[in-house]
Formats: structure tokens, sequence, C-alpha cells
């Protein structure tokens, strides 16, 4: 909720509306992203991670219900046959290719074939012979359900026009539920499967491999032979290998392995200029921050530090956020904003603050701050009680806690980026954009200035305190909207900071001075995804996975943390698995000891990072990819969620089913019964035995 001058109506009029999320804009998806993203959310939608196995045939038939397919008993026979003992994600995928959802008019033509008087209909006595003489036969309770059907039976005839409307809406609902399904739970997307970061606007959608000339084909039909050995997957062109390649790092307590930051002798001579900003972590887990234009005039020495942000600290409680690791990638445009070359990051360091020295020539760079996440997570216990924003004086009049004051003045800090002191409509739109999503235009913030304290056109730290007042008296002093932007700026209910880490990035030159602005805050963009992977692939330790020499760990370790990036040299994808189950006083950043990652063809990503749980003791690093699965069957997106928090059982039925289910009660048989007619056509021998 957007923080305004409550009930003045010349404001709140000028209002902009919603703007769209500050995220990277991505290419339109191609029908190969669009069929894996919709296998991955029914997949999802029954299981908790694309690891695991369909283990039976009411699994196998729950996710194609919800990939929007209703097989029918012989169907589902055909992929589950006595020998089966598994299917896997890819198998599924497989399944979904060859098994086509049932358009409008191969329904209507199926039905057309039982219409005897060509009227879009036809009559319960002739349903009633089909549906208990015919294929799957069912009861004659079960015919009575379909009959029974209000939207598509009267005067003693089944509508299948109106059938037909209703099952495609209702097949589409079914997509629909298990995407919006995978889009609420993608907070887990990268404790499974690689967290690529969705394409950015200067990527070109990645082609569609093809497959590696050295695997061996089978046929379609081969693919569903072979399910004697239960080790052996439904797909073909995939090969396992066992590895034994690991990773072990031991650290002491506050080793210093990496050469220590340490400023240039004259650099307060040096010209300087400092910018705040803030990592804040989303519903989803993702990290969010502001990402800055530097401007260098002429060839200089520059010195470059971040560091986490000391705000105001209660007596002997120290500010969680203080422990956040912090960095800075420093990329050059070439030519345009889209053609960006990694020239640093800030990989020295002396405690909090890490930093750069060196030499840069003059032009335009790109400053992209980055964190780990190993240490900036979701809070896992909740807050017991709820600290009281507003209150009333003796003679009723609204006013602010000072220990929501206190918070707000905080709050003040981290948004006023340049640090004097105010907020500039441009400062003032970030905080807008985080917290409600909307902006102030020029006539907007205008209005803003005539009621609230300003100086030099721009809201001083009184007039940001005057306007959360406003905003609890319009609402009577209900502080239900003041939470709401508490909790986006990283705040619990107790008004502590524990899902944010305000930062400040300082830049000195000996030459000239810097410019710098906060242009963009939000997600980990590609250009970051990629400055990280080269930045290890230069300057990491490489290891050739066992049993494939086109997959390589590269490992980067310093003081703080070690990150590992797996290099995909191959054709097809890789999915790797990783356990870290001997480490000892670690923390990764995607929760979890036992994990897999999917490398998409001829790419790299980040495979994790490692930190300390505990940084005053020694810590033990040992990561070890356990076994590794290319595949040759469809492109692997770069940033797929897959995992899902509950499993199918936890669901409600599969909404395919709603007609038959839910409005009719009709049981699995008949709609099976009826699905193995729809789409598919009728033998010539089925008839209507008169």
């Amino acid at each position: 909720m957007a923080i305004s001058p409550g009930s003045d109506a010349a404001f709140s009029s000028q209002k902009s509306t919603l703007s769209e999320s500050p995220r990277s804009k991505r290419f339109p998806l191609t029908e190969e992203e669009i069929f894996y993203m919709n296998c991955r959310a029914a997949y999802l939608t029954v299981f908790k991670s694309s690891l695991e196995n369909i283990i039976s045939k009411d699994q196998l038939y729950l996710a194609l219900q919800h990939a929007g397919r209703n097989p029918s008993q012989k169907t589902i026979n055909k992929y589950w046959t006595p020998q089966t003992a598994k299917l896997n994600f890819d198998d599924f995928c497989i399944i979904l290719r060859k098994e086509k959802p049932t358009s409008k008019a191969e329904l209507l033509k199926s039905f057309k074939q039982l219409d005897v008087n060509d009227d879009g209909s036809i009559l319960h006595t002739d349903l009633y012979k089909l549906l208990t003489k015919r294929g799957e036969k069912m009861t004659r309770e079960e015919v009575n359900a379909i009959v029974n059907l209000a939207d598509v039976n009267a005067d003693g005839k089944f509508d299948y026009i109106k059938f037909c409307k209703l099952y495609l809406t209702t097949n589409e609902q079914c997509l629909k539920t298990a995407l919006e399904k995978l889009e609420v739970d993608s907070k887990l997307k990268r404790q499974h499967f690689g967290s690529h970061i969705e394409a950015s606007p200067e990527r070109e959608p990645s082609p569609v491999p093809k497959p590696s000339p050295r695997i061996m084909r089978r046929s379609d039909e081969d693919t569903f032979t072979n399910k004697g050995d239960t080790r052996s997957s439904l797909l073909a062109t995939t090969r396992k290998f066992k590895t034994s390649v690991s990773f072990t790092v031991t650290m002491g307590a506050n080793s210093n392995r990496n050469s220590k930051l340490t400023e240039p002798n004259s650099v307060k001579e040096w010209q300087c200029v400092q910018s705040k900003g803030c990592f804040f972590l989303e519903e989803d887990g993702e990290i969010v921050s502001h990402q800055y234009r530097m401007q260098i005039a002429q060839r200089c020495m520059v010195y470059l530090t971040i560091k986490p942000l000391n705000l105001s600290q209660a007596e002997g409680k120290p500010s969680p956020w203080l422990s956040v690791d912090t960095a800075l990638y420093i990329l050059k445009e070439n030519e345009s904003q889209a053609n960006l070359q990694l020239m640093c990051f800030t990989e020295l360091q002396n405690r909090e603050v890490f930093g750069w020295t060196g030499e840069l020539a003059p032009g335009m760079y790109w400053l992209i701050p980055s964190t780990t996440g190993c240490r900036l997570r979701k809070e896992g216990q909740a807050v017991a009680e709820e600290a009281q924003l507003v209150y009333r004086d003796e003679t009723g009049g609204l006013l602010l806690t000072q220990e929501f004051r206190s918070t707000l003045s905080d709050i003040f800090e981290v948004i006023d980026l340049d640090g004097n002191g105010l907020l500039s409509l441009e400062e003032y739109n970030f905080f807008e954009l985080r917290t409600s999503g909307e902006k102030c235009d020029e006539d907007a913030w205008a209005v803003c200035r005539e009621n609230f304290d300003t100086k030099k056109n721009e809201l001083t730290r009184r007039g940001f305190m005057d306007l959360n007042l406003m905003e609890a008296n319009d609402r009577e002093g209900d502080p239900r909207d003041l939470w709401v932007t508490l909790h986006a700026m990283g705040y619990n209910k107790a008004l502590e900071l524990t899902e944010a880490c305000p930062f400040v990035i300082d830049v000195y030159a000996d030459k000239c001075k810097p410019r710098i602005k906060a242009v963009h805050m939000e997600a980990c963009s590609g250009q970051l995804e990629k400055a990280v992977c080269k930045s290890v692939l230069s300057k990491g330790d490489a290891k050739v996975m066992d049993g494939y020499e086109d997959i390589i760990v590269h490992t980067y370790t310093c003081d703080t943390w070690i990150t590992s990036v797996i290099e995909n040299k191959s054709d097809n994808k890789a999915i790797i698995h990783i356990s870290n189950e001997l480490s000892r006083n670690c923390v990764n950043n995607r929760g979890l000891n036992i994990f897999a990652v999917e490398v998409a063809p001829k790419s790299a990503m980040v495979c994790q990072h490692v930190m300390p749980l505990n940084g005053q003791q020694e810590w033990m690093s040992h990561s070890s990819p356990s076994s590794c699965t290319f595949s040759a069957w469809s492109w692997c997106p770069p940033a797929w969620p897959c995992s899902c928090s509950s499993p199918g059982t936890a669901f409600p039925p599969s909404p395919t089913l709603a007609v038959v289910r839910q409005a009719a009660k009709i049981g699995a048989t008949a709609w099976s019964w009826i699905l193995s007619i729809l789409g598919r056509g009728l033998p010539a021998q089925c008839t209507i035995a008169q």
C-alpha cells in the first residue's frame, strides 16, 4: 500500500496508477518453454520435487489430470504395465507429448457420431445404452449422475455442445490452477533445481539444443517396453553417471586466506561519492536490490567498497543484518546497456567491508550489488507479540508510538539514498514501488510538498513522519496498511528488520569525481548470474566430474563464503545431484543438504553458496556431486522453479473433474469412459444398439 497524504482529494486524484513490478521484462515464451512450464506445474502439484518418481497408477492419473488430460484406463495401462515400477519427470513429459489435449473440434466430432437427429443432443435412453454396454462400462447410478447435470441436460436429452464447452473451460482451469499453485509455492524453487534467473531484456531466447549424436536413440515404442529393471527410466536418451569428485574446504575461525582489503594510502585526498541501498527478501525467497549506473569521466584509480548499513540499534541487541555478506559487481557498458562486460568484483575483505582497488577507463558502468542468500532468509519463527504502532492521547488524537517513530526514522535512512537527510521524488518513488507498486508523478509530488514539511523541494524526516501519521488517521487508527508497508521493508511484527539488509556503497577516484545513480530496484538479473559465473570460472578451482568430461565444477573460496558453479559443455541437459551431508558448521543458500541442479546445454550456473553458521568457529564445506543424468529430450529453461511445498494428497480433487466429481458426483470410471470416446474417435463398430 502506498503511503499517501491521506484524504487530500487533490493528491489522491493525481496518484499514478499501479505500475508494473520493477523486474526485467522477458522475451515471449517459446512453444517449448510453455510446454516445459506446464509439465512442471502439473508434476509439482502432485509431488514435492521433480526428483520424485511416479510410483502408482493413481499418481500418474492425477498428474495427467493436472496437465489438462483425462486419460482412459486403457491409456493409463499403456504407460503403466505390470512390469512398471516407477516413472520419472522426463517420462511424464514424454507421455504429455504423446497424449495431446482434446480439442473442441475433436470433441464435437466424436459426439456427432452419436447424434442421430443432428440437433446437438443425445437422447438419455441412447446415452444409457451407450455408457452401460460399451467400452469401460459404467453403472446405471453413474449414468444417472450425468443425465442429472442441470447445465447440460433438458427434456430427456444430453446437450453435448454445452458439455464440450464446459469440459474445455474446466480443462483450461485445471492447468491454470496448477500454474498458480506453482507460482505461489515458488519460495522453494531454488532448493531442488537450478536457480538460473529469468531471461533479461538483453538475453536472446535459448535455442532448443540438438540431441548429441553420441547418444543412441530408440523408437518411441521401445521407450515403454523395457520396464523390468526398476532402475531404468522411460526416457531412452538418458544416461546416468556415478561420480566421486568432491570439494572439501576447511576454514579456521576468522580465517584470512585472501589478501586483506586495505585503503590506498592517499584515498582521503580522492574524490568520493556514496549511495545507500537495500537487499529485500521476497515472499518466494528471491532477493531484490537497488542497482546503479556509474560514470567515470577520465581514466583513474578507483577504490570501491560495499558494507551493511549500521542503523540505530537497541542497547545490547546487535542488528542481525550486519552479518549478511555483501558484494558488488562492476560491469562496463560497451555501445549499449545490453552489452555489459564484467570488469571486477569486491573480493577483498576487511571485517564486514568488501572492496576493490584498480584502474578504470572513462565510460559508463553498472554497479550490481549481490548477497549469497545464506544469511538473508525467511524467518522461521512467528513473533509472539505484535508491536503497537499508534495510540490516542488524552484528547483522543492519534499519535505514532515512539517505537514506530524510531522504525520510520531507520526506514528514512535506508531510502535516503544520497544521505543528504532529505527525500527526493526519485528516492521516494523507490520506496513507493517497494511498498505498493505505485509511483508519484510531478503533480502529485507538488501536492505532497504543499501538505508536508519539505526543504529544497524534498521531503524532510518530519514530513515523512507526518505522512505516516496522516495515513493512520485516514484509517481511523487501523494499523493494517501500515503493517503492509513495514513488511515490504523487511520488518516483522516486533519491528525487527529481519528480511532486509541495508547497505552503503562508497566510490573513490583519484582524478575525477565519479557520478553514481540508482536506476533500478529489481531481482537478481541475468547479468548478475553471468557475472558471478564468469568470476568463479576465472578465479575458482576446477574439477571434471568422473564419468563425463563435459561437466566441470568450479569452486571459488574467500574468507566469508564459498561459491560453486557447474559448467555443462555438452549438448544435453544435465541434472547433477549434490550432497553436503559431511559439511560442518555450514549453511547454504538452498536450505537443503541434498539437492539437484539442472544445467542447460552449453551453459554454466551457480550451484550453491556456502557460509559458516558461526564464523567464530572452524567450518568445513564438503560438497560432493553424487550422480549426473544427461537428457536430450528437450530444452531446459534457465530458471524454472520446480519445487512444491505439499504433495498432491493434500489437495482437493483435480479441477478437471469438477464437471463430474463435484457437480455430478460421478466416479473416475465414468469420466474415463467418456474420455475414451471423446477426442480419440469412435471405432467403426461402436454404434448405439436400438
